[in-house]
Formats: C-alpha cells, structure tokens, sequence
C-alpha cells in the first residue's frame, strides 16, 4: 500500500512538473534583478529556462540552478562614466547645458544600441546556434524590451513573446501600445505630474517631442538594418515591439497616475517585494546601537554606487552631523569625512532594514530623493504627489506625515486577489498553454502611421468637402451669370 501511494505521489508530482520551455533575453543591471525573480519563480515551477547573456555581465551568472546560459561577448561598462558626465553638466544652468545633457544621453543610448545590434548579428548568422534554437522548440521567449535584441530574437524564431517591462528603448512602456493623452500622461522627463497647467502642458508636449526623436533618429536606426534584412523592408521596428503577446508592466497605480490601457497589459508592481527577515549579528547590532533616533538606509542602486570622490564627501560631511546612524551602501575609496554613526558596505540587506522598525529614511532614487538619471526625477514625481517623497529635503521633519501616507498606499497595494508575481507566472504561462495571447492584443502594428491616426479619413473628407464647396461655388457662379445673362436680354 504504502509503496502505491509513493507511486501515486510520484506520478502527481511529474505531472505537476510538466513545465514547458522558455528562452530569456535580458538586460542587465537592475533590470536583471526583476527579471532573476521572474525566472526563479518559473524554474519553481519547472520550466526549463535558457538565458542568453553577455561575458561581460554585471550580475547575470554564467552558471546557475535555474537556468542554462548562452554566452556572447558584448555590453560595456557605460554608467559610470556617464553618470560623471550628466552630473558635471547638471551643476551648470543654461540652454546649453540642457543641450549638452541631452547631446551626452543620446549618445551614450545610440552606442549602447548599437553593441546590441552587433550581438545580435553575431546571433543571427550562427547558423548552428539558429538551429539549435529552432530545434529546441522553445514555448515563449521572456525579454525587457529596453534593448530590443530578445525581440527581435524572439521574431525571428517565430516565438510568443512576453515583456518584462517598465521602459522599451524609445520611452515608457506604454508610449508604445495605448493611447497616451498629453493633457494628463505625463511624458518621460517633463517633472510633470497628472494635474497639468497650460505652460506644463507646453512642457509635456515638448518633452514628448523629444522622446519621437530618440525613437526616430537615435535608437531605431540601429536596429532597422536588421529589421530590413531579415524581416523585409517593409518592417519597421516599433511594429515588432507591439507585436508582444503580454506586457507584464512593473507598475502599480497605488503609486502610477491613472492612464489609458490596453487587454494584453498586465501589472506586476511590486512582485519582488516579500517579508522582512532578520538581519545579520553585524547589521542588527548597529541598528540597534542607535536608539531613539533609529536608522537611516542609503543605497543608490545596482549601477551608480559611486557618486564620484567630490559627492561622496559631501555626503559623509552631511551625515556625520546627523544623530541617526546610516547604513551606506558604498563602493569606492573610502570618504576622509565618513562620521563614526556611518556603516560603509558593499553590499546590504535592503528589503530587511526597510522592514526593520528602527528604519526612519530610505536614500535612493525615492522617497528622500536624489534622482540623477533617466526616469528617477519622473518617479520622484510619482511619489511626490502621493504625499510620500521629497527630493533632499528634511524628510525627517514629524509634522509631515510620510509614513501614514506611505501606509496607507501600503495597504491599497496589497489589497488584490493575486500576489503580483503570481499574476505574472500566470500569465506567462496561459501565453505557453495558448500558443500566444493574439485575441488580447490589439493590431495597430499592421496600420501605417497615416491609416492608424485616420489622417487618410481625414484627407478624403476635406477633399470631399473641398469639391462639394466647389461645386457649389461653381454652381452659384453659373446661376448668378445665367439670370445676369436673362436680365440683360429683357432690357434688350
């Protein structure tokens, strides 16, 4: 009997383990982050998981549990030198400097997709590995469409395509599939807020128009040349980009301002997040040696750890005369400045001391905000209007009520059916058990730009309009010289 029920066991378990195939195309940094939990979760499941990754990675392992990699040399090691660039011309103020700052953002985007598009060239005039990947019978290809080589990857192989996504390589995520009304959408850079003005919509429009030309003369011309020789002239790009099965966007509207959607658009914000645990002897012990004024967090993220030797004692000055203690994740020399309440790590627990009580400021690219490339203003913003951020300001002030408001979005994000990244695991694969997600998606990728805008409509109905008033016109003219003409032979 008991041998039966292990069979019985067994056999419900392979069955339950009958996962399918995924190829993922990331990208790396923080964007690899978010996308690691993703395939730890569909591994949980037993999906069979293959990476394609660079040699020079950041974070991405060559060898892992839960993947097998595919190895390319590419990717360069850009935000460092570019941060120094952007903050340099930040300390100026002229037009100008915008010029400038906008000149060193576009350049380093354009070589940054032109590495891609090496990739994958190389990629695709393998012919062995094409063959391999074809042979594979790969269910669904899992990519973050800020560097569009996994889609075009995934377009190739003729594969269902799922985003992980928040920004595709021309902008927001959204700027690409649904409808984005100026007059409350804020646009990638503008600072805007959903509550506009007359002169902030000036604004938004104007830097709306800057992101058309990235798309157009910055981003997209790497990759067309791919697009025309391999999936015909007639192809451009942004069509392959709205292709996409599934959006799993990494937003929430608990913090997102309220927008136009589409049916294949699913929200996942918030899917890495899990319970704290506790910290580590060396980390606990600090904490807890601060008291009654608790802790401050500071971490600048995966890529910009090092703020360069100028800032970097600005901010050991400035902490060491605060009486709370800082933990700091810091890579780099360390500051002459640095006070004795200042921990220096290279790495911390950062989802274990945001949920440690004794936390009282969280340093990054929110809430005390210091936002110093691509979208971490706009999402100060964001938070901002929430009631929950400022930019370097004295967040610490009690009479401002930052962590009831933060609370209280706390609450409204976990209110939901699904745990964000059980919704996404779940999507991903009602894409493998369908084949695609076609009847989700909308078509506007087949329109030309004329056709989707209806300005062909629009041009029939003036020309229509015009040859109506014409016809009028001419007819009264007719009528008018025909009774002039009957008048004049009366008289006669």
């Amino acid at each position: 009997m008991l041998l039966k029920h292990l069979q019985l066991f067994s056999a419900a378990l392979t069955s339950s383990c009958d996962g399918g195939k995924v190829l993922v195309f990331p990208v790396d940094g923080s964007h690899w982050l978010h996308m690691k939990i993703l395939v730890e979760a569909l591994h949980s499941r037993c999906h069979q998981i293959t990476l394609i990754r660079s040699s020079t990675s950041w974070y991405i392992s060559e060898v892992s549990p839960y993947y097998t990699s595919i190895q390319w040399r590419s990717y360069q090691d850009f935000m460092t030198s570019f941060l120094k660039t952007s903050l340099e011309i930040r300390r100026k103020s002229s037009l100008w400097t915008f010029t400038e700052f906008y000149s060193n953002l576009f350049k380093m985007v354009h070589e940054n997709h032109q590495i891609v598009t090496k990739l994958v060239s190389r990629i695709f005039e393998n012919k062995t590995l094409i063959k391999e990947l074809n042979e594979t019978g790969y269910d669904l290809c899992l990519t973050d469409p800020a560097f569009p080589g996994g889609l075009q990857l995934a377009n190739y192989l003729q594969l269902p395509l799922v985003y992980n996504v928040r920004w595709f390589f021309s902008g927001e995520a959204h700027l690409a599939i649904a409808p984005n009304p100026l007059s409350y959408v804020p646009a990638l850079f503008s600072h805007n807020s959903d509550k506009m003005d007359f002169f902030q919509r000036i604004r938004n429009i104007f830097y709306h128009s800057i992101l058309i030309y990235m798309h157009y003369y910055v981003a997209s011309p790497c990759y067309q040349p791919l697009c025309d020789h391999y999936f015909g002239k007639d192809v451009e790009l942004i069509s392959l980009v709205q292709k996409a099965d599934l959006w799993l966007v990494r937003v929430d509207f608990t913090f997102e301002f309220p927008r136009p959607t589409m049916p294949n658009v699913v929200y996942i914000g918030g899917f890495q997040g899990k319970p704290s645990k506790s910290l580590p002897s060396e980390f606990e012990e600090f904490v807890q040696s601060s008291g009654e004024h608790g802790v401050i967090v500071m971490t600048l993220g995966t890529l910009l750890s090092d703020l360069g030797p100028e800032l970097t004692e600005i901010f050991a000055s400035a902490f060491a005369s605060l009486p709370q203690k800082v933990v700091w994740r810091h890579v780099g020399k360390r500051p002459a400045t640095l006070g004795n309440n200042t921990m220096l790590v290279e790495w911390l627990p950062q989802n274990d001391l945001l949920g440690h009580p004794k936390t009282k400021v969280f340093v990054t690219h929110g809430v005390l905000a210091i936002p110093l490339i691509f979208d971490q203003y706009d999402n100060v913003v964001h938070m901002e209007a929430r009631g929950v951020a400022e930019i370097v300001d004295n967040i610490l002030d009690p009479e401002k009520p930052y962590k009831q408001n933060m609370l209280k979005l706390s609450q409204l994000h976990h209110d939901q059916p699904m745990k964000p990244l059980d919704t996404a695991v779940f999507w991903i694969e009602y894409v493998m058990r369908h084949k695609g997600a076609a009847h989700l998606r909308t078509e506007p990728y087949k329109l030309p730009w004329y056709a989707y805008h209806c300005l062909d409509v629009m041009a029939i109905l003036v020309v229509f309009g015009l040859l109506i008033i014409a016809l009028v016109w001419f007819s009264c003219q007719c009528l008018i010289t025909f009774l002039l003409k009957t008048k004049k032979s009366k008289h006669e």
